[in-house]
């Protein structure tokens, strides 16, 4: 899908509560009230409206740029195919010509139903294992294909692709760019043996406990795939851990509990909990880094650029060498 040159781009300023009314009424072929407040969203812009019938919905403008309509598409299907098996999450509504995927002056934007719920806290004994059953049941559809334009989880990959990314955008200071580049390329010889052979399959690509929401009745529901990649499963494990995966044993061996009851799990793939957090940390880097280029992240991370914010992230790159390291000896004796 491409953009037609004779029509202007919107751009997030042109999004008055009148033109979102006004795009969402169309699409949807439904009336709604003069009820549009603004929600917080890092990247994209997202409103709730209420419909004539008293019913609300949410509308999701993505930033231009930042993703293709194949990986907007891929996020849709994956939700789509995962509500068609009846596990809890939300879907994008169908579109009045028979999409879910629309498109305002070069903006593309969904619509979603409005669900309430309360985030999750630390999880119980019971909601480890229950936590570990929902996303074993995700990944088996997960695992179905692949995807159109998603990256894949790797080092050899994604983070190179970061690294390239954060040394492009020129934001290191001079005299720190060799040390950083040099660390986060150790980092990544260090841990791109480990991933040779995972398997890897569509996963959440962001989940940690904030995109996960209890709602009365319904136990959890699984929230925001903006981050959808492929990758290998246990990267919709780490996150959620309370501490490095060395100390999270209890937790962890809760969830395999519940995943195992779904879905095989090659514990050797523990030794990848820690890789992950490394790419993690060079990702966020990146993430910062575009952030810059696009003129919104100052109001996310003020010191971000600083001499003191890089030479933080240098040191934490190499603690977390040193703890790729101990958690490699501490699962070392984990076989399939």
């Amino acid at each position: 899908m491409t953009y037609d040159t004779r029509e202007p781009l919107a751009t997030f300023g042109d999004l008055t509560p009148d033109i979102v009314i006004d795009v969402t009424e169309r699409a949807l072929g439904r009336r709604m009230t003069n009820l549009c407040r603004a929600l917080n969203s890092y990247i994209n812009r997202v409103f709730e409206l209420q419909a004539e019938d008293g019913t609300w919905v949410i509308a999701k403008f993505y930033r231009p740029g930042r993703w293709s309509a194949e990986a907007l598409q891929d996020e849709h299907d994956f939700l789509t195919e995962l509500a068609g098996h009846e596990l809890p999450v939300i879907p994008p509504l169908e579109l009045s010509q028979g999409h879910t995927l629309g498109r305002h002056r070069g903006m593309y934007f969904a619509l979603f139903p409005k669900k309430l719920g309360r985030a999750c806290d630390e999880p119980s004994m019971e909601e480890w294992e229950a936590l570990g059953r929902l996303i074993a049941q995700m990944h088996n559809v997960g695992e179905r294909h692949g995807v159109r334009d998603r990256i894949t989880i790797a080092p050899r990959r994604s983070t190179e692709a970061n690294i390239a990314a954060i040394l492009r955008a020129n934001v290191l200071p001079r005299d720190m760019r060799t040390e950083y580049e040099r660390v986060a390329h150790e980092l990544v010889e260090l841990i791109a043996p480990m991933f040779e052979g995972a398997e890897m399959i569509r996963v959440h690509g962001d989940l940690h406990r904030a995109n996960i929401v209890y709602r009365p009745g319904e136990s959890f529901f699984l929230i925001d795939f903006d981050d959808m990649a492929i990758g290998p499963p246990v990267h919709d494990l780490w996150m959620l851990l309370p501490d490095y995966g060395r100390k999270s044993l209890l937790e962890i061996d809760l969830f395999l509990e519940g995943y195992t009851t779904f879905r095989p799990f090659k514990r050797s793939a523990l030794k990848l909990i820690e890789p992950l957090r490394a790419m993690r940390y060079i990702y966020f880097t990146s993430w910062c880094a575009m952030q810059v280029a696009d003129g919104g992240f100052a109001r996310v991370a003020p010191g971000f650029g600083t001499s003191t914010y890089w030479r933080g992230e240098i040191n934490d790159l190499r603690k977390q060498y040193e703890e790729i390291i101990l958690s490699r000896e501490a699962f070392w004796g984990f076989g399939a």
